[in-house]
């Protein structure tokens, strides 16, 4: 017998008109590229499902592999870069899974992602997606990169109108299935394209999918990764090294208009999780921390949650959503004074110095050394910046109350 209480927390979320008997689900991605994988991760506790982005049979998906990359700093993982764009596997495919997961799981979400190059083609794989019992419909906006109109190598999701034109076309064909664009962040206004998505029937959104980068260059060879036979390009940028922008994004939207929004890029733990619906999110998709770790971790993921949730004296995650928005403000809001001065423990320091030149060469000289090898504040000359803490290995250096 267990010798914890689990908390009394009610973690299910409603989006979309459909009930998630957590905020946690696998985005459309590697993880949901067919049945078997979605089977396992549903096994495991995930609440839902967004399979990965599909085609019609007559699209042509040439993905060259390698076709992932790393991007590292000082030996860890902070992200990852693809190239695959779609799923190789097309839309009877995807039909399979749909109907397979439904017949074995009725109570998880299972959504359908569609790429179209047409308007018969967007409105025959919502039909199709209808037909074969999917909760709802994820219109990936964001990914394959180059726009099929007008010979625009720009991605959908990045012009209010071609949004627009889409979803329009969707929304007359899904017969009330809730249809969710998936936005991008590589635009200059979010909120415009999320009111443009909007204003054509959206019933909620996406965001903000992967960021378009550069992964590494091979310096042996000077070629970009992922190496294809000397060649590369542009990459969609996944993992952590995106939490800031998609909290960004989510605050923006949250702030911005009033559709529910389900948060896709950079989340690896709870933490992130409670950051990100603190700041609008409803649910919490997850990719990269999936494939790096595994399907399991979603049980981290609602555990932690679950107890953070209960501390604050928060009975269900729906009061979480929003939370932190009404303290974003702008910059200019901001106090503009001296709020804080560095203090150092020195019975945890190590005399490494990692402070004194940090401020020294990158703060207000504020440091000096004292009698016994220790890093000493002048605080007539802190300005509290914060940067020493960041840089103190040994975490003992806090910004206090001036």
């Amino acid at each position: 017998m267990s010798i914890y209480k689990a908390p009394d927390v009610d973690l299910s979320m409603e989006y979309c008109g459909l009930k998630f008997d957590s905020p946690f689900v696998l985005a459309s991605a590697p993880p949901t590229d067919t049945y078997e994988m979605v089977r396992d991760a549903f096994r495991a506790g995930w609440a839902g499902a967004i399979l990965k982005t599909t085609s019609m049979e007559d699209y042509v998906v040439d993905i060259a592999y390698p076709c992932i990359a790393g991007f590292r700093f000082q030996g860890k993982v902070l992200g990852l870069g693809n190239i695959d764009n779609i799923s190789e596997f097309h839309m009877d495919e995807m039909e399979h899974a749909v109907r397979s997961l439904k017949e074995e799981f009725p109570t998880k979400v299972v959504a359908t992602s569609i790429w179209g190059t047409t308007k018969e083609s967007w409105q025959t794989l919502t039909r199709r997606s209808i037909e074969a019992g999917a909760d709802y419909l994820e219109v990936s906006m964001s990914c394959p990169t180059d726009s099929p109109f007008e010979g625009k190598h720009l991605m959908v999701g990045q012009v209010p109108e071609e949004a627009y034109k889409i979803v329009s076309w969707i929304v007359e064909a899904a017969d009330g299935l809730p249809v969710v664009p998936k936005l991008t962040s590589d635009v200059t206004d979010i909120v415009s394209i999320a009111r443009a998505v909007k204003e054509a029937g959206a019933t909620a959104l996406t965001a903000c999918d992967s960021v378009h980068g550069l992964i590494g260059i091979d310096l042996d060879t000077l070629a970009p990764l992922p190496d294809i036979e000397g060649k590369g390009t542009f990459a969609g940028m996944v993992g952590a090294i995106l939490k800031p922008f998609e909290l960004r994004v989510l605050a923006e939207l949250g702030a911005g208009q009033d559709l529910k929004v389900a948060a896709s890029g950079g989340a690896t733990t709870w933490h992130d999780a409670a950051e990100y619906m603190g700041v609008g999110a409803t649910l919490i998709q997850v990719c990269t921390a999936v494939m790096l770790y595994g399907v399991d971790i979603v049980n981290d993921l609602k555990e932690g949650l679950a107890y953070f949730l209960e501390s604050k004296g928060m009975k269900s995650a729906e009061e979480l959503v929003g939370k932190a928005l009404p303290n974003i403000v702008p910059h200019p809001a901001l106090n503009p004074i001296k709020h804080a001065v560095a203090s150092v423990d020195k019975s945890r320091c190590t005399k490494c110095g990692r402070c004194i030149i940090s401020c020294q060469d990158g703060g207000h000289q504020a440091y000096k050394i004292d009698t016994d090898g220790y890093p000493e504040v002048d605080k007539d000359k802190c300005y509290g910046c914060g940067l020493c803490p960041e840089v103190c290995p040994a975490d003992c250096i806090t910004m206090e109350p001036r």
